[in-house]
């Protein structure tokens, strides 16, 4: 995945971001909450979210080279954190992801970090602005797109489980795992490859 089109660029940050996922850790960490509060907290959630993916997407570049990092190794990483949240989709863990519990309205954390803008997206965000630093806008754009897919999905959550069912939502879930793991194992050759190709000629 050396370029992305913006389409692409949307659907992997949905697929990262995971919002039909998040539709039962969302109810169950919100059950407590009163429902008339719950569509404010889930869109609070989902810019606090917004807005630190977006800090990554502006400031990502300078934050690899003050590290003195390359996109070669955060393409590796990323495609190997995005296999591991690719394989807790595809296996979910009987208790969610992060297997905890909230007691009261849930700020910032876990909701927003690490639900939605998980280490997974983040290392996306970086990805993108890394590789086609000059395609800002489109990035931005997309960033939204996703962002404003995650607050429709999440604040129909309950609407929406009910609908689907619980053995549907699952199957949708382990899909999108699915297609995640395969862009994962792209994205870990490609980083792979251009390591060998920079030996080669290094």
């Amino acid at each position: 995945m050396e370029t992305s089109s913006f389409t692409s660029a949307i659907i992997l940050l949905i697929l990262v971001t995971d919002p039909l996922g998040n539709i039962p850790l969302f109810i169950g960490l919100l059950r407590q909450v009163d429902p008339a509060r719950r569509r404010r907290i889930i869109i609070r959630e989902v810019f606090f979210a917004f807005l630190l993916l977006l800090f990554f997407l502006l400031c990502g570049q300078k934050v690899l080279d003050l590290m003195h990092l390359t996109d070669t190794s955060l393409g590796i990483a990323g495609g190997v954190i995005l296999f591991l949240i690719a394989l807790k989709m595809v296996f979910p863990h009987p208790e969610g992801s992060f297997g905890h519990q909230v007691h009261g309205e849930p700020f910032l954390v876990p909701l927003a970090i690490p639900f939605i803008a998980g280490p997974s997206a983040i290392a996306t965000v970086l990805l993108l602005v890394s590789r086609e630093p000059n395609r800002m806008w489109e990035w931005i754009a997309a960033l939204t797109v996703a962002m404003l897919v995650s607050a429709v999905v999440l604040g129909f959550a309950e609407k929406i489980a009910d609908f689907l069912g619980e053995q549907v939502t699952m199957a949708f879930e382990r899909l999108m795992g699915l297609i995640l793991t395969a862009i994962a194992i792209e994205m870990l050759l490609a980083g792979i490859q251009k390591f060998i190709h920079q030996i080669g000629h290094g």
